[in-house]
């Protein structure tokens, strides 16, 4: 992980959680965010369809 830019990191959260992969990714991903301080919030965009 440590490869990844914080914005890739960030990304890949926001896409696990959106697409409802496995708690442990998500959780790992959390860890990583954290270590890094960054901020993990509401950041999953809700999208509307019309």
């Amino acid at each position: 992980m440590d490869q990844l830019s914080d914005e890739l990191l960030m990304e890949a959260y926001e896409k696990a959680k959106r697409l409802k992969l496995s708690d442990d990714f998500v959780a790992l991903i959390e860890k990583e965010l954290k270590k890094r301080a960054i901020p993990m919030g509401n950041t999953v965009q809700q999208k509307t369809c019309i």
